[in-house]
């Protein structure tokens, strides 16, 4: 853990380095940046293919949600780099937005497992479904890899600003629309518990809409 931190904490320094000052060519000499994002997108297609694969039941997911606690150590050391400058803060912050999105999945997906209001069929499209949102976020993140890799140099500053803004909208909405998705099947959930006055298990399962996730 320890390891992970110090190296996203000097690959954030030198993200960081690139929109401070000009011809840092040598900056990069020792830590490609790129390689953190690409270690994040990784971990999320590693999960997406795992929700795809296995049978969803509480035993199998227990796979997935290993993968998701390996890659976790990444954006907990990630959320505790501080003073960047702004351009790469936006960058730390689109990172942990696809962390986000992962939090959603796996939270919230465990607790459907253990909701004997979906039928097994219907757990594998909901997985499904989480795949593809978490495939095509990482996509995202794969094009702001190939932005602050060591090689794209030749960008100015503003062009690789507007393409960081970009990047950024584009893993905000796709958070958005997990937490939609997530929220359609939390309330299929509570509507079939409303037909037999079952409201109160699924409020203490999964929580209010005031909470985080739906």
């Amino acid at each position: 853990m320890h390891k992970i931190r110090v190296k996203l904490i000097l690959a954030l320094v030198v993200i960081g380095t690139v929109f401070s000052i000009k011809n840092a060519s040598a900056q990069f000499a020792v830590i490609d940046p790129s390689n953190i994002a690409q270690s994040i997108v990784n971990t999320t297609k590693e999960i997406a293919h795992a929700s795809k694969t296995v049978s969803n039941t509480l035993d199998t997911f227990k796979e997935t949600k290993k993968v998701y606690e390996q890659g976790k150590e990444y954006y907990d050391a990630l959320k505790s780099v501080n003073h960047l400058v702004k351009d790469a803060k936006k960058v730390q912050k689109t990172l942990l937005l696809l962390g986000e999105i992962t939090d959603i999945y796996i939270t919230n997906f465990q607790l459907m497992l253990s909701d004997k209001n979906f039928r097994a069929d219907e757990l594998n499209a909901i997985a499904h479904g989480y795949a593809k949102l978490l495939d095509e976020s990482a996509d995202v993140l794969s094009d702001l890899k190939n932005i602050i890799n060591i090689n794209g140099l030749s960008m100015t500053d503003a062009e690789r600003m507007e393409r960081i803004d970009k990047a950024y909208d584009a893993i905000s909405n796709y958070r958005n629309l997990v937490a939609y998705y997530t929220r359609k099947n939390i309330s299929v959930s509570y509507l079939r518990a409303k037909k037999i006055n079952d409201t109160d298990r699924i409020i203490g399962l999964y929580g209010t809409a005031n909470d985080k996730y739906w």
